[in-house]
C-alpha cells in the first residue's frame, strides 16, 4: 500500500497546490436527476432522517482508539477526525467555511456568514435533505451520513446494520448507500465533487471567480486517500473486492453523464446572456498571457473539439478518459461515443437549444457506456491496453489543455496500481515505473507552466515503462 498511498499524495500535492488535502478534498461539487436513479433504485430508503456521528461513535461501533473489531475495525470515527490526515479531510469540511478563505469567498459573493449559507452547507456539511436528529451537528462536516446514507427512522438502518445474521442487502433494503457498486459510489461521490441540481451542491462560475479552487474529481484515487475500512475476507464476502480499473472506467462515464446533464439543466445551465463558464476547462483561457510586441497565441486546436478559436472549450477530461476505456472495453460503443463528443462540442457554437439536443445525447451515450463497463472484469490485458491507449496516437492529441492532462497522468497511476492489487505486477517491479509516472505528475505539476508537447512525452514515457512490465 506505501507506494499506492505516496503516489496518489504527489499526485493530489502537484494537481492542487498548497491548498491539496486541506481543501481539495473538500470545496468540490455534484448530482443530476436522471443521474440519482441509479443510487435510488438500490437504495429505496434514502429519504431516512440523518442521527449524527455522534450515534455512531460508541466504543462498541466505530468510535474504538486501536482497529481491533472483528467484523469491521471500528476506529473509523479516528480516521474520519483526523486532523492531520487525508482521511480526516471530510471532517474538516465545515471548518473550512470558518476560515479566511472560506470568509473572503462568502463575502464576494454575498450570502453571508459562509458557516451559515445554504450554497456552502450542501457540501461542507451533511445537508440532510429530508431530515435532522436531535445528535445531528451541523459542524460534524461531512459525516458517516453523508455517505452513507440516513440511518434513522422507523425503518432505518442504524440499529439493524451491527445485528447477527444481518446481511448488507438487508441493509441496504433500508437506507445504507451501496457504496460498494461502483456507480452509485460515483453517483454519491460526484454530489459534491463535480456538481449537482440540489440546494448547495453546484459550484458556480461565479463562487470560482470569488476564490473557490478548482473542482476536479477521479473517483478511485479520491476513494482510496479517504478509505476508513480494510478490504479483508470478511467485507469481500460481505460485498465484494473493488475493481479499481472498473471503479476509474464506471466513474468517468459517469462524471460525463453527470456534467452533461447538469449543462442541460436550463436552471444551471446559463447565467444571464451566459453560457454558465463552470462548465468549461479554466486552462484553456487563464493561461500565461503575454501582450505588447511579444504576444503571441496561447490556444491550442483540439481535434476532439470542433470549435473556433477563442471560444471556451467544455471541460471535456472526463470525456476523453472515457473514450480511451471505451476503445478497449467497449469497442462497439466507442464510435458513436466519440461522434456524439464531436458532435456536443461542435453543437456549442451554435446555440444552446443544440447544444442542450447534443448534450442530452451525448449523456445518454455515457449511461450506456458506465452500464456496459460495469459488467466488464477489466483483466490484466484490459487494463495494460487503456493505459496504451490513454498515451497512444488515437487520444494523447487531445491533449492539449491542463484538465485532461491531470486526469490522464491520474489514470495512469491508477491503472498501475490496479495491476498491482489484482496481482498481475509485482510491487518491486512496478517500482520501477513510478519515477516516469512522477514526472509525469511534474508535468502537470503547475498549471500555469503547463506546456502540451512536454506533457505527452512525460505521459508517453510513463506508458512506455508499464508497458515493459508485461
Amino acid at each position: 500500500m506505501g507506494g499506492k498511498v505516496s503516489s496518489r499524495l504527489s499526485c493530489v500535492c502537484g494537481l492542487f497546490g498548497a491548498a491539496v488535502l486541506g481543501i481539495a478534498l473538500l470545496f468540490l461539487a455534484t448530482t443530476g436527476t436522471a443521474d440519482r436513479a441509479v443510487a435510488a433504485s438500490a437504495s429505496a430508503a434514502t429519504g431516512a432522517v440523518h442521527v449524527g456521528v455522534a450515534s455512531c461513535a460508541g466504543s462498541t461501533c466505530h468510535g474504538r482508539s486501536e482497529p481491533t473489531g472483528k467484523v469491521v475495525r471500528q476506529d473509523e470515527i479516528l480516521h474520519w477526525q483526523n486532523a492531520s490526515s487525508k482521511t480526516g479531510a471530510h471532517s474538516r469540511a465545515y471548518a473550512a467555511l470558518a476560515s479566511a478563505r472560506g470568509q473572503a469567498i462568502a463575502a464576494k459573493i454575498g450570502v453571508g456568514p459562509a458557516t451559515s449559507a445554504g450554497e456552502c452547507l450542501g457540501c461542507h456539511a451533511d445537508p440532510a435533505f429530508n431530515g435532522k436528529g436531535p445528535r445531528w451537528q451541523v459542524s460534524d462536516g461531512v459525516g458517516c451520513e453523508g455517505c452513507h446514507g440516513g440511518a434513522g427512522g422507523d425503518n432505518g438502518w442504524l440499529t439493524t446494520h451491527y445485528a447477527v445474521g444481518q446481511t448488507h442487502g438487508a441493509n441496504v433494503s433500508r437506507g445504507l448507500y451501496p457504496l460498494d457498486q461502483p456507480r452509485a459510489r460515483a453517483e454519491k461521490c460526484l454530489d459534491c465533487h463535480l456538481g449537482s441540481d440540489r440546494p448547495g451542491q453546484f459550484v458556480s462560475h461565479r463562487i470560482m471567480a470569488a476564490g473557490h479552487p478548482r473542482v476536479a474529481f477521479e473517483v478511485d484515487l479520491f476513494s482510496a486517500l479517504q478509505q476508513h475500512h480494510d478490504e479483508d475476507a470478511d467485507y469481500v464476502q460481505r460485498k465484494r473486492r473493488t475493481n479499481n480499473v472498473q471503479l476509474w472506467a464506471v466513474g468517468q462515464a459517469t462524471a460525463v453523464g453527470r456534467a452533461t446533464n447538469l449543462f442541460a439543466n436550463p436552471r444551471l445551465g446559463t447565467d444571464g446572456i451566459f453560457p454558465e463558464i463552470y462548465f468549461f476547462d479554466c486552462h484553456s483561457c487563464h493561461r500565461q498571457i503575454v501582450d505588447g510586441p511579444n504576444g503571441r497565441a496561447n490556444w491550442v486546436a483540439n481535434p476532439g473539439r470542433p470549435i473556433p478559436s477563442g471560444m471556451p472549450p467544455f471541460n471535456d477530461e472526463n470525456m476523453i478518459m472515457l473514450s480511451a476505456a471505451a476503445k478497449v472495453a467497449a469497442p462497439s460503443m466507442a464510435a458513436k461515443f466519440d461522434a456524439d463528443s464531436r458532435a456536443f462540442h461542435a453543437a456549442l457554437a451554435k446555440d444552446r437549444p443544440a447544444a442542450v439536443a447534443a448534450a442530452r445525447r451525448l449523456s445518454a451515450t455515457a449511461g450506456s457506456l458506465a452500464d456496459t463497463l460495469s459488467r466488464s472484469a477489466f483483466g490484466r490485458e484490459q487494463t495494460f491496453a487503456i493505459i496504451d491507449t490513454i498515451a497512444g496516437n488515437a487520444i494523447s492529441p487531445r491533449f492539449t489543455d491542463y484538465e485532461g492532462s491531470a486526469q490522464a497522468v491520474m489514470a495512469v497511476d491508477t491503472l498501475l496500481n490496479a495491476l498491482v492489487r489484482q496481482g498481475h505486477v509485482s510491487e518491486d517491479r512496478a517500482r520501477g515505473a513510478r519515477g516516469a509516472i512522477d514526472r509525469a505528475y511534474k508535468a502537470v505539476g503547475n498549471s500555469n507552466a503547463y506546456r502540451p508537447a512536454e506533457f505527452r512525452a512525460a505521459l508517453g514515457q510513463a506508458a512506455a515503462s508499464i508497458r515493459a512490465l508485461k
